[in-house]
Protein backbone atom coordinates (compact mmCIF):
# COMPACT_ATOMS: atom_id res chain seq x y z
CA UNK A 1 0.00 0.00 0.00
CA UNK A 2 1.59 3.25 -1.15
CA UNK A 3 1.15 6.61 0.56
CA UNK A 4 -0.94 9.34 -1.03
CA UNK A 5 -0.59 13.04 -0.19
CA UNK A 6 -3.94 14.67 0.61
CA UNK A 7 -5.31 17.70 -1.20
CA UNK A 8 -7.39 20.48 0.40
CA UNK A 9 -10.74 18.79 -0.38
CA UNK A 10 -9.59 15.58 1.30
CA UNK A 11 -8.17 17.40 4.31
CA UNK A 12 -11.52 19.13 4.81
CA UNK A 13 -13.68 16.06 4.15
CA UNK A 14 -11.71 13.81 6.53
CA UNK A 15 -10.87 16.51 9.11
CA UNK A 16 -12.76 14.86 12.00
CA UNK A 17 -10.69 11.70 11.56
CA UNK A 18 -7.42 13.60 11.12
CA UNK A 19 -8.09 15.46 14.40
CA UNK A 20 -7.90 12.17 16.31
CA UNK A 21 -4.40 11.80 17.76
CA UNK A 22 -4.41 8.06 17.11
CA UNK A 23 -5.52 8.61 13.50
CA UNK A 24 -3.89 11.74 12.08
CA UNK A 25 -2.78 12.55 8.55
CA UNK A 26 -0.59 9.45 8.27
CA UNK A 27 -3.46 7.00 8.82
CA UNK A 28 -5.66 9.00 6.44
CA UNK A 29 -3.00 8.84 3.75
CA UNK A 30 -2.77 5.06 4.13
CA UNK A 31 -6.56 4.73 4.00
CA UNK A 32 -6.81 6.99 0.94
CA UNK A 33 -4.21 4.85 -0.86
CA UNK A 34 -5.86 1.54 0.13
CA UNK A 35 -7.76 -0.95 -1.99
CA UNK A 36 -10.53 -2.86 -0.20
CA UNK A 37 -12.53 -5.83 -1.48
CA UNK A 38 -16.05 -6.00 -0.02
CA UNK A 39 -17.76 -9.32 -0.76
CA UNK A 40 -21.48 -8.86 -0.27
CA UNK A 41 -23.56 -5.66 -0.66
CA UNK A 42 -26.40 -6.72 1.63
CA UNK A 43 -27.16 -6.19 5.32
CA UNK A 44 -23.52 -6.22 6.45
CA UNK A 45 -21.91 -4.79 3.33
CA UNK A 46 -24.28 -1.80 3.23
CA UNK A 47 -23.16 0.01 6.40
CA UNK A 48 -19.57 -1.23 6.10
CA UNK A 49 -19.26 0.11 2.54
CA UNK A 50 -20.93 3.41 3.45
CA UNK A 51 -18.52 4.09 6.31
CA UNK A 52 -15.42 3.02 4.36
CA UNK A 53 -16.45 5.23 1.44
CA UNK A 54 -17.15 8.10 3.83
CA UNK A 55 -13.71 7.58 5.41
CA UNK A 56 -12.04 7.89 2.01
CA UNK A 57 -10.83 4.38 1.20
CA UNK A 58 -9.28 5.08 -2.18
CA UNK A 59 -10.58 2.08 -4.11
CA UNK A 60 -13.50 -0.12 -3.11
CA UNK A 61 -14.31 -3.25 -5.12
CA UNK A 62 -17.93 -4.16 -4.32
CA UNK A 63 -18.99 -7.70 -5.21
CA UNK A 64 -22.55 -9.04 -5.35
CA UNK A 65 -24.35 -11.09 -8.00
CA UNK A 66 -27.79 -10.70 -6.39
CA UNK A 67 -30.56 -8.24 -7.25
CA UNK A 68 -32.26 -5.81 -4.88
CA UNK A 69 -35.50 -7.28 -3.52
CA UNK A 70 -38.25 -5.42 -1.68
CA UNK A 71 -37.62 -7.61 1.39
CA UNK A 72 -33.98 -6.40 1.49
CA UNK A 73 -34.89 -2.78 2.16
CA UNK A 74 -35.62 -3.32 5.88
CA UNK A 75 -31.84 -3.55 6.45
CA UNK A 76 -29.80 -3.18 3.24
CA UNK A 77 -29.43 0.59 3.35
CA UNK A 78 -27.18 0.88 0.26
CA UNK A 79 -30.32 0.38 -1.85
CA UNK A 80 -33.67 2.13 -2.23
CA UNK A 81 -37.17 1.42 -3.52
CA UNK A 82 -36.39 2.72 -7.02
CA UNK A 83 -33.64 0.11 -7.42
CA UNK A 84 -35.66 -3.03 -6.75
CA UNK A 85 -34.60 -5.53 -9.44
CA UNK A 86 -31.22 -3.85 -9.97
CA UNK A 87 -27.93 -5.64 -9.30
CA UNK A 88 -26.75 -4.86 -5.75
CA UNK A 89 -23.15 -4.07 -6.73
CA UNK A 90 -24.33 -1.52 -9.32
CA UNK A 91 -26.89 -0.06 -6.90
CA UNK A 92 -24.20 0.16 -4.22
CA UNK A 93 -21.85 1.92 -6.60
CA UNK A 94 -24.43 4.66 -7.16
CA UNK A 95 -24.95 5.22 -3.43
CA UNK A 96 -21.25 5.20 -2.54
CA UNK A 97 -20.21 7.45 -5.43
CA UNK A 98 -22.92 9.95 -4.47
CA UNK A 99 -21.60 9.95 -0.90
CA UNK A 100 -17.95 10.38 -1.89
CA UNK A 101 -17.03 11.31 -5.47
CA UNK A 102 -13.31 11.46 -4.55
CA UNK A 103 -12.91 7.66 -4.45
CA UNK A 104 -13.16 4.82 -6.95
CA UNK A 105 -15.94 2.24 -6.71
CA UNK A 106 -15.59 -0.86 -8.87
CA UNK A 107 -18.73 -3.04 -9.01
CA UNK A 108 -18.44 -6.77 -9.77
CA UNK A 109 -21.75 -8.43 -10.60
CA UNK A 110 -20.61 -12.06 -10.87
CA UNK A 111 -20.51 -14.68 -8.14
CA UNK A 112 -16.85 -15.28 -7.28
CA UNK A 113 -15.32 -18.74 -7.61
CA UNK A 114 -11.95 -19.86 -6.23
CA UNK A 115 -10.08 -18.69 -9.34
CA UNK A 116 -11.72 -15.23 -9.14
CA UNK A 117 -10.77 -14.91 -5.47
CA UNK A 118 -7.16 -15.92 -6.07
CA UNK A 119 -6.99 -13.27 -8.81
CA UNK A 120 -8.70 -10.49 -6.86
CA UNK A 121 -7.45 -10.96 -3.29
CA UNK A 122 -3.76 -10.11 -3.95
CA UNK A 123 -4.88 -6.89 -5.70
CA UNK A 124 -6.33 -5.58 -2.43
CA UNK A 125 -4.99 -4.55 0.98
CA UNK A 126 -7.98 -5.87 2.95
CA UNK A 127 -11.07 -8.02 2.49
CA UNK A 128 -14.44 -7.50 4.14
CA UNK A 129 -16.35 -10.77 4.35
CA UNK A 130 -19.98 -9.60 4.34
CA UNK A 131 -21.39 -12.84 2.96
CA UNK A 132 -24.11 -15.07 4.35
CA UNK A 133 -22.90 -18.61 3.72
CA UNK A 134 -20.09 -20.82 4.99
CA UNK A 135 -18.93 -22.01 1.56
CA UNK A 136 -18.08 -18.47 0.42
CA UNK A 137 -16.54 -17.59 3.79
CA UNK A 138 -14.21 -20.58 3.58
CA UNK A 139 -13.31 -19.78 -0.05
CA UNK A 140 -12.43 -16.20 0.97
CA UNK A 141 -10.37 -17.53 3.87
CA UNK A 142 -8.38 -19.92 1.66
CA UNK A 143 -7.50 -17.14 -0.78
CA UNK A 144 -6.67 -14.73 2.05
CA UNK A 145 -4.35 -17.26 3.71
CA UNK A 146 -2.66 -18.03 0.39
CA UNK A 147 -1.97 -14.36 -0.35
CA UNK A 148 -1.50 -13.10 3.24
CA UNK A 149 -4.28 -10.50 3.06
CA UNK A 150 -6.21 -9.57 6.24
CA UNK A 151 -9.94 -10.28 6.49
CA UNK A 152 -12.58 -8.51 8.58
CA UNK A 153 -15.44 -10.98 8.96
CA UNK A 154 -18.97 -10.31 10.20
CA UNK A 155 -22.15 -12.35 10.57
CA UNK A 156 -25.68 -11.61 11.72
CA UNK A 157 -28.88 -13.66 12.00
CA UNK A 158 -32.05 -13.17 14.07
CA UNK A 159 -30.72 -11.13 17.04
CA UNK A 160 -27.15 -12.52 17.11
CA UNK A 161 -24.06 -10.93 15.56
CA UNK A 162 -20.35 -11.79 15.44
CA UNK A 163 -17.22 -9.97 14.28
CA UNK A 164 -13.54 -10.96 14.12
CA UNK A 165 -10.38 -9.97 12.25
CA UNK A 166 -8.04 -12.50 10.66
CA UNK A 167 -4.72 -10.77 10.00
CA UNK A 168 -3.05 -13.36 7.81
CA UNK A 169 0.09 -11.27 7.38
CA UNK A 170 1.07 -12.67 10.80
CA UNK A 171 1.91 -16.37 10.59
CA UNK A 172 1.00 -16.78 14.28
CA UNK A 173 -2.52 -15.36 13.82
CA UNK A 174 -5.50 -17.73 13.45
CA UNK A 175 -7.58 -17.95 10.29
CA UNK A 176 -11.35 -18.37 9.88
CA UNK A 177 -10.96 -22.15 9.54
CA UNK A 178 -9.17 -22.30 12.93
CA UNK A 179 -12.33 -20.98 14.60
CA UNK A 180 -15.00 -22.47 12.32
CA UNK A 181 -13.65 -25.67 10.71
CA UNK A 182 -15.30 -26.52 7.41
CA UNK A 183 -17.83 -29.35 7.77
CA UNK A 184 -20.46 -30.93 5.53
CA UNK A 185 -23.03 -31.30 8.32
CA UNK A 186 -23.20 -27.64 9.38
CA UNK A 187 -26.75 -26.30 9.28
CA UNK A 188 -26.95 -22.77 7.97
CA UNK A 189 -29.57 -20.26 9.09
CA UNK A 190 -30.73 -17.85 6.39
CA UNK A 191 -32.40 -14.48 6.86
CA UNK A 192 -35.03 -15.44 4.29
CA UNK A 193 -36.33 -18.25 6.49
CA UNK A 194 -35.40 -17.22 10.04
CA UNK A 195 -35.46 -13.41 9.94
CA UNK A 196 -32.96 -10.80 11.13
CA UNK A 197 -33.24 -7.55 13.08
CA UNK A 198 -32.33 -4.73 10.69
CA UNK A 199 -30.19 -2.65 13.08
CA UNK A 200 -28.28 -5.79 14.16
CA UNK A 201 -26.54 -6.18 10.80
CA UNK A 202 -26.07 -2.40 10.82
CA UNK A 203 -24.21 -2.68 14.12
CA UNK A 204 -22.05 -5.55 12.88
CA UNK A 205 -21.29 -3.83 9.56
CA UNK A 206 -20.31 -0.61 11.34
CA UNK A 207 -17.90 -2.53 13.58
CA UNK A 208 -16.45 -4.23 10.49
CA UNK A 209 -15.81 -0.76 9.03
CA UNK A 210 -14.15 0.42 12.25
CA UNK A 211 -11.90 -2.66 12.36
CA UNK A 212 -11.02 -2.21 8.68
CA UNK A 213 -9.95 1.40 9.27
CA UNK A 214 -7.79 0.30 12.21
CA UNK A 215 -6.04 -2.35 10.12
CA UNK A 216 -5.57 -0.05 7.11
CA UNK A 217 -4.59 2.98 9.17
CA UNK A 218 -2.28 1.06 11.49
CA UNK A 219 -3.77 2.26 14.79
CA UNK A 220 -5.60 0.72 17.73
CA UNK A 221 -5.95 -2.98 18.55
CA UNK A 222 -7.96 -4.90 15.92
CA UNK A 223 -10.06 -7.95 16.85
CA UNK A 224 -7.33 -10.45 15.94
CA UNK A 225 -7.69 -13.69 17.90
CA UNK A 226 -10.90 -12.35 19.44
CA UNK A 227 -14.52 -13.05 18.49
CA UNK A 228 -16.88 -10.23 19.49
CA UNK A 229 -20.50 -11.36 19.85
CA UNK A 230 -23.66 -9.36 20.48
CA UNK A 231 -27.15 -10.48 21.52
CA UNK A 232 -29.34 -7.58 20.41
CA UNK A 233 -32.37 -8.98 22.26
CA UNK A 234 -30.69 -8.33 25.63
CA UNK A 235 -27.97 -5.99 24.24
CA UNK A 236 -25.16 -7.96 25.80
CA UNK A 237 -21.67 -8.17 24.32
CA UNK A 238 -19.15 -10.95 24.83
CA UNK A 239 -15.56 -11.45 23.70
CA UNK A 240 -14.01 -14.89 23.30
CA UNK A 241 -10.28 -15.29 22.67
CA UNK A 242 -9.03 -18.02 20.34
CA UNK A 243 -5.69 -19.12 18.95
CA UNK A 244 -4.26 -20.52 15.76
CA UNK A 245 -5.00 -24.24 15.41
CA UNK A 246 -1.63 -25.99 14.90
CA UNK A 247 -3.54 -28.71 13.01
CA UNK A 248 -5.49 -26.31 10.79
CA UNK A 249 -5.65 -27.73 7.27
CA UNK A 250 -5.71 -24.23 5.74
CA UNK A 251 -3.17 -22.05 7.56
CA UNK A 252 -0.89 -24.61 9.27
CA UNK A 253 -0.16 -26.85 6.31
Amino acid sequence: MSHLSLDDDQLMRYARHILLDEFGVEAQERISAARVLIVGAGGLGSPAAFYLAAAGVGHITLVDNDEVDLSNLQRQILHDSQRVGMNKALSGQQSLQALNPLIQIEPLTDRLDDADLHRLVPQHDLILDCTDNFATRHAINRAAVAHRVPVVSGAGIRFSGQISVYDLRDSAAPCYHCLFPEADDVQELRCATTGVLGPLVGMVGCIQAAEALKVLGGFGEPLVGRLLSVDALTMQWHTVRFRKDPQCSVCSS
